[in-house]
């Protein structure tokens, strides 16, 4: 384990497996921790250099009580990668750690990016009152605007623990392996409501569709059959993204929002793919 501080004087604590591979840095969803790449660290890193981070608030990071935004995660990203010298790494998201990408290409652009895997993330995670119902669907939507403040005002509440149970529980399809829900929702706890219920509505907030065309590296999303996301959702951010690759998890090789725990050798064996190229899939040039 390794520690930074960001310019806003937080503590966050990430892991490096080392070596001189190109750098692969995944990020993690919301209320998780780095732990959830446990698999990949070993699996991805043999030809690699493997970074995760708990991100502001989760894990073993600093949990202050200021910086709960998508756009304040992705500077403590840039952060993270200034105080690693990385000038040119490889960039994974899953969840929300997907969204906190699309905010530091944002923000920051794509030249220190070189591919890009976005795992399981919706464009647009609310159905706000300006969407078409196609827009809705495209977007891969999962709230009603309204619920928003009712979920957080629950996570928040005497019944928080069990609210948050039962929101780990729907990420899941089917009859999924018990320890796998208790280790996923264990890892849940080390986030606040503070935390959590701020980061939540903002990252609820947040329409990325007008980031998707200017992603101009080498791009794969990943969804899942069984996931509460939409496949449909996966596919068109693929569409949307110049030369973007899809792969979607049939319900028999994983059934949840988890794919990497579920069925860490296929999903590994699906990143390394792109990973290991030696041309890049699409010209690194700015799209307008």
């Amino acid at each position: 384990m390794g520690e930074l501080t960001t310019d806003d004087r937080v503590r966050l604590t990430y892991r490096d497996s080392g070596g001189d591979g190109v750098p692969l840095v995944m990020l993690h969803g919301w209320g998780q921790t780095q732990a959830m790449f446990r698999h990949q660290m070993d699996g991805l890193a043999p030809a690699r250099r493997v970074i995760t981070l708990d991100l502001r608030g989760h894990g073993l990071s600093e949990k202050p009580r200021h910086g709960y935004r998508i756009a304040r995660l992705a500077r403590d990203v840039l952060d993270l990668v200034d105080h690693l010298d990385l000038d040119r790494f490889d960039a994974l998201g899953w969840a929300m750690g997907a969204s906190v990408w699309w905010s530091f290409i944002d923000q920051y652009g794509t030249s220190r990016i070189r591919r890009f895997v976005a795992v399981d993330q919706p464009a647009a995670v609310a159905a706000v009152p300006w969407l078409s119902l196609e827009e809705q669907r495209d977007s891969g939507a999962i709230f009603d605007v309204a619920g928003l403040p009712e979920l957080g005002a629950a996570l928040a509440g005497p019944d928080g623990e069990q609210v948050r149970d039962n929101f780990v529980r729907g990420m899941f399809s089917g009859d999924p392996d018990r320890d796998l829900i208790a280790f996923v929702a264990e890892h849940v706890k080390s986030t606040p409501s503070y935390v959590g219920v701020p980061l939540l509505y903002d990252h609820c907030a947040q329409d990325w569709r007008d980031v998707l065309p200017r992603v101009d590296v080498p791009t794969l999303v990943m969804g899942c059959e069984g996931s509460h996301v939409s496949p449909a959702s996966q596919e068109f951010i693929a569409g949307r993204i110049p030369g973007a690759r899809l792969h979607v998890f049939p319900a028999g090789v994983a059934n949840s929002h988890f794919p990497f725990l579920e069925n860490p050798p296929a999903f590994n064996a699906v990143v390394d793919t792109l990973l290991s190229e030696v041309a890049d899939a699409v010209p690194h040039t700015a799209i307008p």
